[in-house]
């Protein structure tokens, strides 16, 4: 069995490294803790501060639509959307478009069977 005393590499690493990350990484802001502050200090001017959460995760395509439209005048919608496209959000919507699966989609279809023919766009 080896240990450290008997491979030196492991015994100086294991005596100069701390445990955890380095004190650096924590004292950096990350974009999701600048956007959380900003939000916070924008306080009501941010739509999703201001109406009910559930607003921005709605089922019926209509209430998606109005929650986009909610998005569209928020001081943060581009940081709102760029964020969530890094994180790959699974639903709702974010920064003003409708995220699925992680994907942005122009809308959201109603409930119902699918077409048998695809629509000329």
């Amino acid at each position: 069995m080896l240990t450290p005393a008997h491979v030196p590499s492991l015994s100086r690493q294991h005596a100069t490294s701390p445990p955890g990350p380095p004190e650096v990484l924590l004292s950096q802001p990350t974009r999701l803790t600048v956007l959380d502050d900003e939000i916070e200090r924008l306080g009501e001017l941010v739509p999703c501060r201001s109406y009910d959460p559930e607003v921005f995760f709605a089922e019926s395509p209509a209430d998606v639509e109005y929650a986009k439209a909610l998005c569209k005048g928020c001081p943060l919608r581009e940081a709102c959307l760029e964020g969530a496209k890094d994180r790959r959000e699974p639903w709702g919507v974010w920064g003003g478009e409708l995220f699925v699966q992680g994907v942005v989609v122009p809308r959201k279809r109603p409930r119902g069977r699918p077409r048998k023919n695809p629509v000329a766009a």
